[in-house]
C-alpha cells in the first residue's frame, strides 16, 4: 500500500468513526476493570496454588 493509499484509507475511517457517549464510555471502563481484576485474581490463585503444593 502505497502512501495515498494510507492517506486515503485513514480518512474513511476518521469519517466513520464516532466519539464514544457517556455511557458507552462508562461501560468500556467498567467491562476493562472487570477484565484486569480477573486477570489479577486468576494470577493471585495460580501464585497461592503453587505456594501451597510446593511449600
Amino acid at each position: 500500500m502505497g502512501l495515498k493509499e494510507f492517506i486515503q484509507e485513514s480518512k474513511r475511517v476518521l469519517r466513520v468513526t464516532k466519539k464514544p457517549t457517556k455511557e458507552e464510555y462508562k461501560t468500556i471502563v467498567k467491562v476493562s476493570g472487570l477484565g484486569i481484576l480477573a486477570i489479577g485474581f486468576i494470577g493471585f490463585l495460580i501464585t497461592f496454588v503453587k505456594q501451597v503444593v510446593l511449600g
